[in-house]
């Protein structure tokens, strides 16, 4: 029997043997272990014979009990190698009922992702020790098993009808005593955005989606700043890809209504920086929590997300952008990328808050005449599409040299949002303004008076992102 050291794995020999007992005593109890234990589940090699025989005799609509098993592992001619046919009585009888075997599978399951660990760990440490290995690859080696362990976890099973009801009842009351019909999650501050969406959704994993310069770093600090400054609610923004002095810069130029290349680079006068510093102090009583880590990892991710909800109870996450986050290695970067999308829908469903997080096209968008993005432009991974309960696209025709709608109205400081894909309801194309001095998106009814461009600069690609 292996053992680590002087040490013998983490097992329970009684909780396998009540788990089998059960599944011979009752055929719906063996529908309740699969759920959550498999083959490798078990320590003891008898009982993963015998649990393999059982499944098996599952698989193929025949009877499960004592003497089926016995008959089979004779069959199988491995009866002497579990102990033989004294050791299976000796199951059945040591297990007078089969009403807790879900407590006796979390038993063993408990004690099959400790030995993971151990070993797991055992490796990290051996490969640790290794002078010819690379610290950095062995982290993500180290983080993918890790990843992988936590995946075993056991997932939340059935509820009844009759419990779900009573929540979906008490939550429509709620938003009638709310008095905010149609604004069920978190508002973005774009009143017809927020008429297709009803709010961002706990649980849900949104994409913003768009080609380089076509405003989605502005489109989702636009809708963070809505939500911590005029909604009093706590958002984090994770930037990997833009410091976070240049967000700021952002919000500033889009709160004090001062053109962002200005005060980047100090062409300001005295009035702006009054201003600015009035804007400053808006700012500073925003519930917004910006992470400029780069190349960050998901492990990390997760760990500063868990501590966000935890202290500060965050209701909205922004990602800036997918495709940057440093994902466990894996047999190709779709793999990489199906992983990352996994992992952040998981990740809000844990926290049940939404998750948005921006990401790239590829360029066959711009192949098009129209150039609106279709879902298939998603960069390296069809996963995205998939695991998003929404996917959004950013774009402006007026980059492109395009000036008119087909409905013949300008384009000239406007972008879009295409809604291409919502899981729980209608899919539509919102219209914004645009104003590229500041980075900023705003409802069309916002007077447009307001945005006109002080001392601009010619315009230059790097302006928006």
């Amino acid at each position: 029997m292996d053992t680590i050291g002087s040490k013998i794995p983490p097992n329970s020999k009684e909780a396998e043997m009540a788990v089998l007992g059960s599944m011979m005593l009752d055929k719906t109890a063996i529908s309740k272990v699969i759920e959550t234990l498999d083959f490798d589940s078990f320590y003891y090699e008898a009982h993963k014979l015998i649990y393999q025989v059982i499944i098996s005799l599952y698989d193929n609509n025949k009877e499960v009990d004592i003497i089926t098993v016995t008959d089979e592992l004779l069959k199988r001619q491995i009866l002497d190698k579990v102990g033989g046919s004294y050791y299976i009585a000796e199951l059945n009888s040591a297990t007078p009922s089969a009403a807790n075997v879900e407590y006796y599978a979390r038993i063993v399951q408990e004690k099959h992702l400790k030995r993971l660990l151990i070993n797991t760990a055992g490796k990290i440490l051996t490969n640790a020790y290794d002078e010819m290995t690379d610290a950095l690859e062995e982290i993500d080696k180290a983080e993918t098993a890790v990843f992988d362990i936590a995946e075993k976890r056991v997932v939340k099973s059935f509820q009844n009808l009759k419990e779900l009801s009573h929540k979906t009842l008490s939550i429509i009351t709620n938003l009638l005593d709310k008095g905010k019909p149609g604004i069920t999650g978190v508002p973005s501050g774009l009143t017809e955005l927020d008429e297709y969406l009803g709010g961002f959704q706990k649980s849900d994993f949104i994409v913003i989606a768009g080609r380089p310069s076509m405003g989605k770093t502005a489109l989702g600090l636009s809708i963070a700043r809505n939500v911590g400054l005029f909604y009093d609610k706590p958002v984090a923004f994770f930037s990997l890809e833009m410091s976070a002095i240049q967000l700021v810069i952002r919000l500033i130029s889009a709160e004090a209504k001062i053109n962002q290349h200005n005060i980047r680079t100090g062409k300001i006068t005295n009035n702006e920086y009054t201003r600015i510093v009035e804007a400053l102090g808006n700012l500073s009583q925003a519930k917004i929590f910006i992470d400029d880590s780069p190349s960050m990892t998901l492990l990390e991710l997760r760990a500063k997300c868990r501590r966000l909800k935890m202290e500060h109870n965050i209701e909205l996450l922004f990602i800036d952008y997918l495709q940057l986050i440093h994902p466990p290695k894996a047999e190709s970067r779709e793999r990489e990328i199906s992983i990352i999308s996994r992992s952040l829908k998981q990740l809000a469903k844990e926290l049940d808050i939404p998750v948005v997080a921006l990401a790239q096209l590829n360029r066959l968008v711009e192949t098009r005449a129209d150039k609106r993005p279709l879902l298939s432009d998603l960069r390296e991974s069809g996963s995205i599409e998939q695991d998003a309960d929404v996917v959004m696209f950013v774009t402006r025709r007026e980059h492109y040299g395009i000036e008119k709608y087909e409905d013949n109205t300008s384009t000239r400081n406007t972008g879009e949002v295409i809604i291409g894909k919502q899981r729980n309801g209608p899919v539509g194309t919102v219209r914004l303004r645009y104003i590229k001095d500041y980075a900023k998106f705003d409802n069309m009814s916002s007077p447009e008076d307001d945005y006109e461009a002080e001392n601009l600069p010619a315009p230059r690609e790097y302006d928006s992102f």
